[in-house]
């Protein structure tokens, strides 16, 4: 995963391989970049078993969701709305992954991160199913705790 701070250190230029791992810088704390690491595997979790209230608790209160689809969301009452009604009766047959591929501290209590999600189909070596792109914008609560505040996840085409 890529971790690195929003300042006047210079950027990496080009494009960015979404397996590239390396730090480059940490503005905040490693036990940060742990902890955001763990909502996404949360995220992962819950969409697994399909879970809605385990997915909805990862969410800030005013959060901002927009679909694959584009559907925009405003607010964890709209996002639970249609959390409730899709996720459970989601019919993908394989298992699906969420892997945070870039983390970038914005300011040490917001951070963007790049999210590479699999969905693979069930008896598959790997072939078939889909990918996606999601980016959470997350958010340092007073508590510590990383919430996902605003978020978009984009379906990736195959070439």
């Amino acid at each position: 995963m890529n971790t690195e701070a929003a300042t006047s250190q210079s950027a990496p230029t080009g494009p960015t391989d979404a397996s590239d791992t390396s730090v480059v810088s940490a503005p905040s704390t490693a036990s940060d970049t742990s902890a955001i690491e763990r909502v996404v595997a949360a995220v992962e979790r819950a969409q697994r078993a399909k879970d809605p209230d385990a997915f909805l608790a990862l969410f800030h209160p005013e959060a901002i969701w927009t679909t694959a689809h584009g559907k925009v969301l405003l607010g964890l009452d709209a996002i639970a709305e249609f959390t409730r009604a899709v996720l459970p009766a989601a019919t993908w047959d394989g298992e699906v992954t969420y892997e945070p591929v870039h983390i970038r501290f914005l300011r040490p209590d917001v951070a963007a991160v790049k999210v590479r999600q699999v969905y693979r189909s069930a008896g598959s070596d790997g072939e078939g199913g889909s990918e996606g792109a999601p980016l959470y914008v997350m958010t340092k609560q007073d508590d510590g705790q990383w919430l996902l505040h605003a978020c978009q996840n984009t379906g990736v085409l195959a070439d």
